[in-house]
């Protein structure tokens, strides 16, 4: 008996054939990741110097004219929130995120003259308009900072392989809760100002916070995972832990926590997030 499939069934196959088509393509996989590059599309102010090439994408590039041995601040002011950070006193290019969204931004750079005293040394100002939202935490920065290169970025592509974003969220969670130590030496040593160390830490399973906390948002963004970095308090303990929203919602997840290196925590309050 032949079974013959008019032109609506045809179409239902088609139909059938092109969903799946699309599940597979929308499935998690860093191939797809947002990586910035730097363009000679230059802004200057004073000795700012600033590439906002990527500032659709939630990013830019900033350095100083000139090598200079006085310690840099670069500070990102929207509407009166502001983000401080340390610059590099050569003049290669560092990575900033804009994690306001689209409007308006000031950047202004300070240059230590005595003591704590601090002048500004070049500013500019800056109108981004952002398709999305939360591009700001899909791609790396100054905190997330991770390449093609890193081996966090091929373990999340392993273990997320196929996956959609709830599963790939939760298999992130699972791994740094399974794979990792907590580095209290390096708790009690660690100097005022260093930035998280996703390489280094992920090489040997062990880091303090805010590395537990880089290295999830950097394994859940390159998956299409918007990830944000907290730093803030547990109760009175300053800390850093993460949110990610996965399939539109925000879910909250301390790695740190998942390992057991902090106590039960009451409260926890952000001070700011990369």
């Amino acid at each position: 008996m032949r079974l013959k499939i008019g032109h609506l069934g045809l179409m239902l196959v088609i139909l059938i054939c092109l969903f799946f088509c699309f599940a597979v393509s929308a499935s998690a996989d860093s191939t797809s990741a947002i990586w910035p590059q730097q363009t000679a599309v230059t802004n200057s102010g004073g000795s700012l110097l600033v590439d906002a090439s990527g500032a659709p994408n939630g990013y830019f590039f900033a350095a100083v004219s000139y090598n200079t041995n006085h310690r840099l601040k670069l500070r990102v002011i929207k509407d009166g929130t502001t983000f401080t950070y340390d610059l590099k006193t050569d003049t290669s290019y560092e990575l900033f995120p804009l994690q306001l969204g689209t409007g308006y931004y000031e950047i202004h750079l300070y240059e230590n003259v005595s003591g704590k005293k601090y002048a500004m040394a070049g500013s500019i100002g800056l109108y981004v308009t952002m398709e999305n939202q939360e591009a700001a935490f899909l791609v790396p920065n100054q905190y997330i900072s991770y390449t093609k290169a890193s081996e966090a970025v091929a373990k999340a592509d392993e273990i997320c392989a196929g996956k959609g974003e709830k599963d790939a969220y939760d298999a992130v969670c699972k791994f740094m809760s399974t794979s990792f130590v907590y580095d209290f030496i390096k708790a009690v040593t660690i100097k005022p100002g260093m930035l998280p160390d996703i390489d280094g830490s992920y090489a040997k399973k062990m880091g303090v916070c805010q590395d537990l906390s880089a290295i999830t948002c950097a394994m859940l963004r390159t998956q299409g995972i918007p990830a944000r970095m907290i730093i803030g308090y547990a109760d009175s303990q300053y800390h850093a832990w993460t949110t990610a929203k996965v399939n539109g919602k925000d879910i909250f997840f301390d790695p740190t926590a998942a390992i057991s290196a902090i106590s039960s925590v009451k409260e926890y309050s952000m001070e700011r997030y990369y």
